[in-house]
């Protein structure tokens, strides 16, 4: 694994962001962000590209500047009341590529200062994938069983009544009753800027591979 692409300078320039959320101060510091956010984050997503293929051919680690696995600084502030104009995290997203025009599943991490980590799976499918891994859980419990983490994330994206058609008493019913699938690993900002963080990200999106083939719409939980 190459040597780190992230470095303190990041998390200092995002703890600077949020005491200074307006588009006068990061148009004078877009440089910055250039030098210490975008462009480290996207050489780490060119290091990574070739292990995260290992786990899934479909995988997509996207290093362009724009459109890529990088996500946009800019808010989208339309139906927000929070009009300030920039996240003040840092982020990438690696979606499975659809076999369709259809939701996929995806691994992201997330940056900012106190708080790194990895996420992966489905958060707040549509309904109908939501009905896709309902029926896979249904169709085959113990395959659901085996390949679920020990914990998921989001506890409280659920239903308080059971899905149409499923038995209130049925064994799976809480992971049934969920709206969202995610699960995730965390990490310190010691370790995101360490050699080794593009191995332990890999490492920790290596043992949720499971759960990624279980949300996936298309696919079913004998197909892993």
């Amino acid at each position: 694994m190459p040597a780190p692409a992230i470095s303190p300078a990041l998390f200092r320039f995002l703890a600077e962001l949020r005491r200074h959320n307006n588009r006068e101060w990061f148009t004078a510091h877009k440089d910055e962000y250039i030098e210490h956010v975008r462009d480290p984050l996207l050489a780490f997503v060119a290091a990574i590209a070739p292990k995260l293929r290992e786990i899934s051919p479909h995988v997509v680690a996207d290093p362009r500047p724009s459109g890529g696995s990088l996500m946009r600084v800019y808010r989208d502030t339309r139906f927000s009341r929070d009009k300030t104009p920039y996240k003040t995290n840092a982020a990438l997203s690696f979606r499975l590529a659809p076999k369709r025009d259809v939701e996929s599943p995806g691994y992201y991490l997330h940056l900012e200062p106190g708080l790194v980590f990895m996420g992966a799976g489905l958060w707040h499918p549509s309904a109908d994938a939501l009905r896709a891994i309902r029926e896979a859980i249904l169709k085959d419990p113990k395959a659901w069983r085996a390949a679920r983490p020990a914990e998921l994330s989001h506890p409280e994206a659920a239903l308080k009544r059971p899905p149409r058609g499923v038995p209130a008493d049925h064994p799976l019913i809480e992971d049934l009753k969920r709206t969202s699938f995610t699960t995730g690993t965390q990490f310190t900002e010691r370790q995101a800027c360490t050699p080794a963080f593009g191995q332990l990200f890999v490492r920790a999106c290596q043992r949720e591979k499971s759960l990624m083939v279980l949300t996936a719409p298309s696919s079913s939980p004998r197909r892993r």
